[in-house]
């Protein structure tokens, strides 16, 4: 309502919209697939990670899935997070908010990631991009 008294333009970038099915484990997504990715011929790295190699996800007793981050292969800039997994639907707010602003998946493994937490598996997927992730 603020927007239209105003007459100022909405935001709303519909490239970052989640999707979320709430089956168990949960899936969420956001941005491109890799087939997607292919058949623009865009080139992209992928990082993954999964939650079987994560403490808070043994001690939940809740190990099925991974995250799965895809990065442009020149500029690293988020192009898409897949996750399937144990509270998927809301570990898919830290990728919305890097898609939203441009971040790299650098970005992402940059940023402090609380222990023992399933966030940890964002940041591995993002460290996994280069190669680079540690709790395997």
């Amino acid at each position: 309502v603020a927007q239209i008294l105003a007459r100022l333009p909405d935001h709303v970038n519909y490239h970052t919209v989640p999707g979320v099915i709430y089956t168990w484990p949960e899936l969420a997504s956001v941005g491109k697939t890799e087939e997607e990715l292919t058949a623009a011929e865009v080139q992209f790295k992928v990082g993954s990670f999964p939650f079987s190699a994560n403490g808070r996800a043994k001690a939940m007793a809740s190990t099925e899935g991974m995250v799965k981050i895809l990065a442009d292969a020149k500029t690293d800039k988020v192009l898409g997070v897949h996750i399937l997994g144990p509270r998927a639907s809301d570990m898919i707010a830290e990728a919305v908010v890097a898609m939203e602003f441009s971040a790299s998946s650098e970005d992402i493994a940059r940023s402090f990631h609380a222990h023992p937490t399933l966030a940890e598996v964002m940041r591995e997927a993002a460290l996994a991009v280069d190669g680079r992730a540690r709790q395997m």
